[in-house]
């Protein structure tokens, strides 16, 4: 029985198996290696991948795309809104979870993200089995760092519904540093690798302590602002432009002319990644006018000069973040398709003058590829020399912090577990109250990168209550946090005074 791993991404999904001691992506039913994340909706059938992709123009209202955006998270988070704004289909708040309303004709339907996700890893069921000939179930399925339990257990239950076993979930930048053997060559000896991935819909940049055969995650920066659809919309904007100028007719307020010019973009954009230069045709584009146009590797970069900019600028930050200079990394591992093309490839050669820069793997079937390496190891089947399972350190996703109030009631936030910290882990956090109340409340929070008020989320709060009066004196508080590996949180708070204890425990910190 063969092992498999799939990497779900925000635009495309790709399934990897490992068999005959090598780990390959395999080719879908129509020969590609990496199957678009779309579901489209008709009257009597669901359409997974390409055909749904291609068939949008039409059926954009009941096409779902960027399903991962919103997986477990609720209708009010700002990435479901965020979704919510983009999404030509439209996504609804059903008993506080966004919820995809789709509208066939004959009824109208409401999908879960879940239903939407599960269709998707069928289809990668059903890809690796027709490459195999035979049924496969147990399969190791890749994470964004920055995904928390609760969307990492919905993930895990959208497998097992389209019939996986899943083996383990592990972490995008893991995955693709098992792709390349990166630590497992040389068992011994710390290094410091930077894992750079630029997807479809987002932006990430990891810099990873590898030390015998362990990862740590030193900083992440994750940014979902800019993606490789970035690039295929400046790109059809330009194209835009050009039937302007040669028909004086403007299309940028044409959604399906557009969507046309964007798919025609994204083709000569895979282009530009071997070729010099791309056709871009499109057939009665407007008004029964043929669109021809010729885009050049240096037009393309050009156009997107701004976008290569903001693309390198994370990395840079990252590693005055960590107190690390470019010669202090040893490596340099590629994933996400748009890490393909040939001038973002120049500019990070450029910022790691003397670094192997790790690409012979497609990037976009990277991490693919290290989830099957990762299955064959947990099912015993890998005989390259990785004799034991590569341990993974489980980290954070997000902050943890805790609130206080001083006597002029001003808040002040205070990170114990920054994103990122390896688990299990514990901290003491001691801090002070007045000792004319009997009463001390510390609350609990967490958030992304950004710490200011919107970004946090309430998780809970812990009381003291009946502390003894001390006038001219304080409250001394020690709280100790502990954080296990599988992201459930212990807080005991105690007066150091008068022992007085409190204790709470978080199942799952999302």
């Amino acid at each position: 029985m063969a092992a498999i791993g799939v990497h779900l991404g925000g635009t495309c999904s790709c399934v990897a198996v490992y068999k005959d001691g090598r780990a390959d992506v395999v080719a879908n039913d129509s020969g590609d290696r990496v199957t678009p994340a779309v579901v489209a909706y008709r009257e009597n059938e669901k359409i997974v991948g390409l055909a749904a992709k291609q068939g949008r123009i039409r059926n954009a209202s009941n096409t779902v795309v960027k399903v991962k955006q919103i997986l477990g998270r609720r209708f009010d988070d700002p990435q479901v809104q965020k979704h919510v704004a983009e999404s030509k289909c439209s996504v609804i708040d059903k008993d506080g979870k966004p919820r995809y309303e789709i509208d066939t004709g004959e009824e109208l339907k409401i999908v879960s993200p879940e239903e939407v996700m599960k269709l998707i890893f069928e289809k990668m069921k059903e890809t690796a089995q027709s490459a195999l000939g035979s049924d496969v179930n147990d399969v190791v399925l890749t994470v964004p760092l920055d995904f928390g339990k609760n969307q990492q257990n919905v993930l895990r239950q959208a497998a097992q519904a389209a019939g996986f076993n899943v083996l383990r979930l592990i972490h995008e930048p893991a995955a693709a540093l098992l792709a390349f053997g990166v630590g497992q060559e040389s068992p011994t000896g710390k290094s410091n690798v930077l894992v750079y991935k630029l997807g479809g819909s987002s932006l990430s940049v990891t810099i990873v302590e590898v030390n015998s055969g362990m990862y740590r995650v030193l900083a992440s920066h994750a940014d979902d602002s800019i993606g490789g659809e970035c690039f295929t919309e400046a790109l059809a904007q330009y194209l835009a432009s050009e039937f302007q100028r040669l028909f004086r007719h403007s299309i940028k307020g044409n959604p399906r002319a557009m969507m046309k010019l964007v798919n025609s973009a994204e083709d000569a954009k895979h282009a530009l990644s071997t070729l010099e230069s791309s056709n871009c045709f499109v057939d009665s584009l407007h008004e029964g006018l043929d669109f021809d146009c010729n885009v050049s590797r240096a037009r393309f970069e050009s156009v997107c000069s701004v976008l290569f900019s903001q693309s390198i600028q994370p990395i840079q930050k990252l590693l005055e973040e960590v107190g690390l200079s470019g010669s202090e990394i040893s490596k340099v591992v590629l994933c996400g398709g748009s890490a393909r093309i040939p001038k973002l490839q120049q500019m990070i050669r450029d910022l790691f003058l003397d670094v192997d820069l790790f690409n012979s793997i497609p990037s976009d079937e990277v991490i693919a590829v290290g989830a099957a390496i990762e299955a064959a190891m947990l099912l015993g089947k890998e005989n390259n020399g990785l004799e034991e399972d590569a341990v993974i350190v489980e980290c954070s996703a997000q902050n943890i912090l805790v609130k206080e109030s001083d006597e002029s009631k001003f808040d002040t936030y205070t990170v114990v577990f920054p994103s990122g910290t390896p688990l299990p882990a514990r901290r003491h956090h001691a801090f002070q109250a007045p000792g004319n109340i009997s009463s001390v409340c510390l609350e609990l929070y967490e958030s992304g990168e950004k710490q200011c008020e919107p970004e946090r989320n309430k998780l809970a709060q812990i009381v003291l209550k009946d502390l003894q009066l001390k006038e001219g004196s304080n409250h001394d508080i020690l709280a100790v946090l502990t954080m296990k590996r599988d992201g459930s949180l212990h807080v005991t708070c105690t007066e150091q005074g008068t022992g007085v204890s409190e204790a709470i425990t978080i199942d799952v910190v999302s």
